[in-house]
């Protein structure tokens, strides 16, 4: 059976952690960009320990048939919802005919439905020529991070950094190649699922992300 140490109380603490790795980190009117939901309490801790603007980036995974969690793409947030496809994964699963497009629209449905929660009139932050930290609670494919890159570099971001609590050692050496500097604090071995590595991994709600969305205005407001 396999087990592992936690290394993480929570996300949160995951976040104070990173924070301090992120805090030398030379950045132009930097922006810290979480993917939600559960990125949004580790990117609250650095930004708040930075004293940096706190925004949302939403990207849903295009599941394969009958396997949710391997990504065939993902769907990017943004002016209209992007769609970034894993070619490699589509040649080796061969979903059926208009499995994509059909995916693609059950996901984009549900992006417009949590920009109108999390944003409702607000005018989300734009990341053009500003330096980005983008954050999640860790990766294991590595497939949402992949394409909410490329969507910030469409977007016009600056220097990006992304950093994350925990992900498998294979996966980093192709994401620091798509970005300017990555931050990661742990690489286990054999590594199995990003939840594994915390003490307490329970489902972030929407009522969480609303209400650290809320405290990040405020103190960056003050």
């Amino acid at each position: 059976m396999f087990t592992a140490a936690w290394l993480f109380e929570d996300r949160a603490d995951a976040g104070r952690q990173l924070a301090r790795a992120v805090e030398g980190e030379s950045l132009d009117k930097p922006l810290v960009m979480a993917l939600p939901r559960g990125g949004v309490p580790v990117a609250y801790e650095i930004a708040a320990h930075i004293r940096a603007p706190l925004e949302i980036l939403i990207v849903r995974k295009i599941g394969a048939p009958g396997h949710s969690e391997f990504g065939l793409g993902a769907l990017v947030d943004g002016e209209e919802p992007e769609l970034v496809l894993n070619r490699q994964a589509i040649r080796l699963v061969r979903p059926p005919k208009g499995y994509l497009d059909a995916e693609a629209g059950r996901q984009r449905a549900e992006i417009l439905r949590r920009r109108a929660l999390y944003f409702g009139d607000r005018v989300p932050a734009s990341p053009r020529d500003r330096d980005v930290i983008l954050v999640d609670d860790g990766i294991a494919t590595g497939g949402t991070v992949r394409a909410a890159i490329k969507a910030l570099k469409r977007m016009g971001a600056g220097r990006l950094v992304l950093a994350v609590p925990v992900a498998p050692k294979n996966e980093l050496a192709d994401l620091a190649s798509q970005v300017d500097r990555l931050i990661c604090l742990a690489t286990p071995f054999a590594f199995r699922a990003v939840g594994l590595y915390y003490r307490n991994f329970e489902q972030t709600a929407d009522e969480e992300v609303l209400a650290l969305m809320e405290k990040a205005r405020r103190e960056n407001e003050g």
